[in-house]
């Protein structure tokens, strides 16, 4: 079960037009799922470097962010949004980011951990001193050859992979409201099981 504190849920991406849609951004795009779940809207807070909304999931208060910072610069952002809203347990803050070690359309649930050089959490763990958040993680596959990898998040995304990230954060999303109502072990047990 959730802490009386409730979770802080928070999707990356980068802000702007220009990266909508892109595999970095499916972080954000589940948080905007479970928004939309709410029928509730998140609105920009400057104060917080972030857009935000507070919601029930499964009867626990969870605050929605979506960091207006730059990738690798997560942490000010999720640092600013913990001195609002206080935290029982680090478990409590639910990071969910795009995954280049799993396939597209693949997620899973996971308790602290590494960094796997993804730069949103290298910034998170830097600001906050910790890496034992929990993180619910959306595969995005690995580039082809030799291909960097910033190149490959931020690109634009065929269609037919499109459709595997949207079922993605769909789960991602159902995934989230199962950690709130459950706990973390629960939703890793639900989603970690799934190919």
């Amino acid at each position: 079960m959730s802490s009386t504190g409730g979770l802080l849920v928070v999707g990356l991406g980068n802000p702007g037009a220009k990266y909508e849609g892109t595999r970095h951004n499916v972080g954000a795009e589940a948080v905007e799922e479970l928004a939309r779940r709410c029928d509730e809207r998140l609105k920009a807070d400057r104060k917080v470097s972030s857009s935000v909304a507070a919601v029930r999931l499964g009867g626990v208060r969870c605050q929605l962010a979506i960091p207006q910072t730059f990738m690798n610069e997560s942490g000010r952002a999720v640092s600013q949004l913990i001195r609002r809203h206080p935290l029982d347990s680090w478990e409590d803050l639910v990071v969910i980011h795009d995954e280049l070690d799993l396939d597209p359309g693949i997620i899973k649930v996971k308790r602290g951990g590494g960094l796997a050089g993804h730069n949103g959490l290298k910034s998170i763990t830097e600001h906050l001193g910790t890496k034992d958040y929990s993180r619910i993680r959306i595969g995005v596959g690995k580039p082809p050859q030799a291909a960097r990898g910033a190149d490959w998040v931020l690109s634009r995304v065929p269609k037919a992979t499109r459709i595997l990230l949207d079922e993605a954060t769909s789960s991602a999303a159902d995934a989230t409201a199962e950690l709130a109502e459950n706990g973390v072990d629960a939703a890793m047990r639900e989603y970690n099981s799934r190919a």
